[in-house]
């Protein structure tokens, strides 16, 4: 799963960021993990959700997506659902928000 992904680490997804279009960066974490701290532009889109397959179905598939949790194990999830529906162009944040500290 995770190899099939484009995974960059934190200094190569802020910049990817820096030029990412309104609405493509997208934390697939808890609204009450987002609502604590996400990183600037990011939608929520709770990849646990009720919605997230709704969400995911109005997704561009022509458009680059940023995605990232907390650990990344969400967000490798969330990509591998994306892919199998048909979005191609997911850009993983490997290690997930915690790499920044690291």
């Amino acid at each position: 799963m995770k190899q099939e992904l484009k995974n960059v680490g934190p200094e190569e997804f802020d910049y990817l960021r820096s030029a990412a279009k309104k609405g493509t960066l997208l934390d697939v974490r808890s609204e009450d993990e987002f609502a604590d701290y996400h990183l600037e532009g990011a939608r929520n889109m709770n990849y646990l959700g009720p919605n997230f397959l709704e969400q995911m179905d109005q997704l561009d598939p022509e458009e680059t997506y940023l995605v990232y949790c907390r650990s990344g194990r969400r967000s490798v999830r969330a990509c591998t659902l994306m892919k199998n529906a048909g979005l191609k162009n997911l850009i993983h944040l490997d290690g997930g928000i915690n790499a920044y500290s690291e």
